[in-house]
């Protein structure tokens, strides 16, 4: 049976340990409200573009432009967004099984895929998962700060040079959408070649006009369109990370009252069978002097 000293020892280590994830829930508080704010301020805009982008797709020449244009069945490229920290529940493994899932199930779609990862949680878990290929690793990104529209331009820009040099026939993106602080939906979309919106009976047909021509047109904008959608899954990993981390936190900090109080009371049984102990062997001694 552990000692007083022992328990009392574990009842102060528990205690230390709740001042830590309270912290860290508060912390992330903080965070989540300014990554919603970023997350509910990007969505129209990427929405948006998105939408106008489907349906010019729809309208334009699939030759018209690369990153229209659809090729073979060769090689693609997953884009996998996950955290750089733990403490966050299964915020970064369940998106990596996602990845993971996405590519198993369609292995007959392509011939064989690679996997850019950014965020070094997901390296940890796939690296260790058979026939799963990281060709590359972007460790914190935004740093100790906000993630920023040139971060996600960096690397949309990167994607989309990979994907122009014929390298990969295809570009798919796998990352955490932003619910509520308890609920992170895991999303894998196409992003390359951007697929056409379907049209449905009834709906009005939008003509456009370019201005100087198609090609200096898209040129401008389809890139510009990658760029916003992978800043926004960045934004959206952000805001469903720290959820995921408020929420494992507070979870953490009640489990560690549930065990200070049964420590708690461990401590306070043990203390009075010492009592007991001491209460009986002086009475004893008492009447052995009789």
């Amino acid at each position: 049976m552990a000692s007083l000293k022992d328990i009392k020892k574990r009842i102060g280590t528990v205690k230390n340990t709740q001042q830590i994830t309270k912290a860290m829930k508060m912390v992330s508080a903080a965070k989540l409200r300014r990554a919603q704010d970023a997350v509910t301020a990007a969505r129209p805009y990427a929405d948006k573009m998105h939408d106008v982008l489907s349906s010019l797709a729809l309208r334009e020449d699939a030759d018209s432009h690369p990153l229209l244009s659809e090729r073979g069945k060769g090689k693609a490229l997953v884009v996998l967004i996950t955290g750089d920290r733990g403490l966050c529940g299964g915020f970064n493994t369940n998106i990596a099984k996602t990845a993971e899932r996405f590519i198993r199930a369609n292995k007959d779609g392509f011939e064989s895929y690679e996997i850019l990862i950014a965020g070094r949680k997901g390296s940890d878990y796939l690296k260790r998962r058979a026939g799963m290929v990281i060709t590359k690793v972007h460790e914190h990104l935004a740093g100790s700060g906000p993630v920023t529209y040139p971060i996600g331009a960096l690397l949309g820009q990167e994607v989309i040079e990979l994907y122009r040099s014929g390298e990969y026939d295809s570009v798919f993106l796998v990352y955490n959408a932003f619910q509520s602080a308890m609920t992170q939906v895991q999303t894998v979309t196409q992003l390359l070649p951007i697929m056409p919106k379907e049209a449905t009976e009834g709906e009005y047909v939008a003509e456009y006009l370019f201005e100087p021509n198609a090609r200096e047109v898209l040129d401008q904008i389809l890139p510009k369109h990658i760029e916003v959608q992978i800043f926004r899954s960045l934004l959206e990993s952000a805001a469903s990370e720290h959820g995921a981390r408020m929420t494992a936190m507070d979870s953490a900090s009640k489990n560690a009252s549930e065990m200070i109080g049964k420590l708690t009371l461990q401590y306070n049984r043990a203390r009075q069978a010492s009592i007991t102990k001491e209460l009986m062997e002086i009475i004893s001694g008492a009447e052995s002097i009789k």
